[in-house]
């Protein structure tokens, strides 16, 4: 299969390229820095691109894969920030649905990246794909987001959407400066840690990917997170325990807003997703537990 990714040199990109490239599929990655990119992902064979205006309607690709996004809590978040981490997925996803209507050869299916903050801070009540949302930054920039990758559908294209929780895995993805703080002995709840969290092991994202990619019958918006969602102090405890260090030391919500101002919604706010369409395709978690999926990614 020959497959276009944008997003493919981040922390999930860099994993999914790799087996793709395993199986003999044919990537072209979009990417700044090729040449860096070639070295993070060690495989050679890969075709980068810098832009997707040196693609010709010529060029065909059986699918596309859009994982492209600014890190959402790479800093605060000013007026400027938000507009980068806005920028960075509608519009790359504006610029792949100009690239899919003028080629001469449609893909087969867009797999197009999105969130489970599209559902906002909605307490206890859990929700699949069929809930509705809370409105606020994060749904607002997930909707548009969404709304965007949409688009394909008028030109035959299917659409899959996967809304991702928190991605736990080896090195990287918001776990790694978390490890540090509990080495450290600086570890403990948000808040009341009362807030879900929902979160998927990466070894199961990538195989939710390959799913959508192979099986031409899943179609519309998924939930990638995994069917056992945990609150910030459970997942802070069992983290503690893996790592084998104290868990003590609560971070207030009012210092976490005056360090992180509107960013700090994210952090004391949750969402307890559950990934009922997955699980309706009979989908197999690796990973359906939060001890394993963390031994797993610190043993590593």
């Amino acid at each position: 299969m020959n497959v276009l990714i944008t997003g493919g040199t981040g922390f999930i990109g860099q994993q999914l390229c790799r087996l793709l490239a395993a199986q003999n599929h044919s990537l072209t990655v979009l990417s700044r820095a090729p040449a860096a990119g070639s070295k993070a992902i060690g495989d050679n064979k890969i075709n980068f691109i810098t832009g997707l205006d040196t693609l010709t309607p010529a060029d065909h690709f059986d699918a596309v894969i859009n994982l492209a996004g600014a890190p959402v809590f790479a800093g605060r978040w000013t007026d400027k920030r938000k507009r980068i981490i806005r920028d960075s997925r509608i519009q790359t996803t504006a610029r792949l649905i100009e690239f899919i209507s003028k080629s001469d050869q449609k893909p087969g299916v867009l797999i197009s990246g999105s969130a489970i903050g599209y559902y906002g801070d909605q307490g206890d009540t859990p929700l699949d794909e069929t809930s509705a949302s809370h409105d606020e930054f994060s749904h607002q920039l997930c909707r548009d987001w969404e709304a965007e990758a949409d688009k394909a559908r008028q030109y035959g294209v299917r659409v899959c959407i996967l809304r991702t929780g928190l991605v736990i895995g080896e090195g990287g993805g918001f776990l790694k400066p978390m490890i540090r703080s509990f080495r450290l002995g600086l570890g403990g709840r948000l808040s009341n840690g009362q807030q879900w969290m929902s979160w998927v092991h990466i070894d199961d994202h990538i195989a939710m990917i390959c799913a959508l990619l192979e099986d031409a019958s899943l179609d519309g918006i998924f939930n990638a997170t995994a069917p056992n969602p945990v609150t910030n102090q459970e997942f802070t405890q069992t983290l503690a325990n893996v790592l084998r260090r104290p868990a003590f030391l609560p971070m207030p919500a009012g210092m976490l807003r005056l360090l992180l101002g509107e960013m700090a919604d994210l952090l004391l706010g949750g969402q307890r997703v559950m990934p009922a369409r997955f699980q309706q395709a009979g989908f197999q978690f690796r990973y359906s537990e939060l001890d394993p999926a963390l031994r797993q990614a610190v043993s590593s």
